[in-house]
């Protein structure tokens, strides 16, 4: 098991790399998914329309055609650098932003744009967890849609969502490791074909420090995840 040793720093950039695009994917989709629950459950039918199609679109294919056309097809289109996500602030906190190699921009617009919609279904089950009474209320008092959203429907939707929006979280960042087989080498399972195919090592000590990584940061997410869920049921027991 020297290979742990002796390269811990191709292990320890990989971890990096994919905690970097897991973290951008998760904010990401956090902010799309919530926008488009709000399509979904909008009063006016033809943006109704587009979240529904969109969640329909994204639930139904899987993360590999997804990254195949965000890695194949937006070159043909004319995207062949990564410009689009050097965010002036964001490169300093995010060094992996700075490549000038746009498999792992690819990638993570690829995650996010796919987990944005388990995102918005997480999330407009908790907006149908908040009680109708008090949006009634909210229209009775003259509160517009809007209005409504802002300050009833979606700090209590949130809070209802948080378990199963985890659930999503930990889902994406295992799904991260597709993006290795797209180009994407600065990612944790990128680590296998440069250790393995390069420099020679046996695969399984590769492959278990690659799932020790992956362990480190779903484990303890997961762990917070029940913290949660437990505070919310006694709560509910009170």
């Amino acid at each position: 098991m020297e290979v742990f040793s002796e390269q811990f720093d191709v292990f320890w950039r990989g971890f990096l790399g994919t905690l970097q695009m897991c973290v951008l994917a998760a904010v990401g989709a956090l902010i799309i998914g919530a926008f488009i629950a709000v399509l979904r459950i909008s009063p006016l039918p033809p943006l109704r329309g587009v979240g529904t199609a969109y969640v329909t679109l994204f639930r139904n294919i899987p993360l590999t055609v997804v990254m195949f056309f965000t890695a194949f097809a937006l070159p043909v289109l004319g995207s062949t650098n990564a410009d689009f996500l050097r965010i002036p602030g964001l490169t300093s906190v995010f060094p992996e932003l700075r490549s000038a190699f746009p498999f792992f921009h690819f990638a993570l617009l690829a995650l996010t744009l796919y987990t944005a919609a388990f995102v918005c279904e997480a999330l407009r089950s908790g907006i149908n967890a908040v009680p109708l009474g008090q949006v009634e209320a909210a229209r009775s008092l003259g509160l517009t849609f809007a209005q409504n959203l802002r300050h009833i429907v979606l700090p209590q939707a949130w809070k209802y969502a948080v378990v199963p929006l985890g659930s999503v979280i930990i889902a994406m960042l295992k799904n991260s490791a597709l993006a290795s087989a797209f180009g994407a080498s600065a990612v944790l399972m990128g680590v296998v074909p440069e250790l393995v195919g390069q420099k020679d090592y046996q695969t399984e000590p590769v492959f278990v420090g690659v799932v020790v990584g992956y362990l480190i940061m779903t484990i303890p997410l997961g762990l917070l995840i029940d913290a949660v869920e437990r505070s919310q049921m006694k709560a509910a027991r009170r």
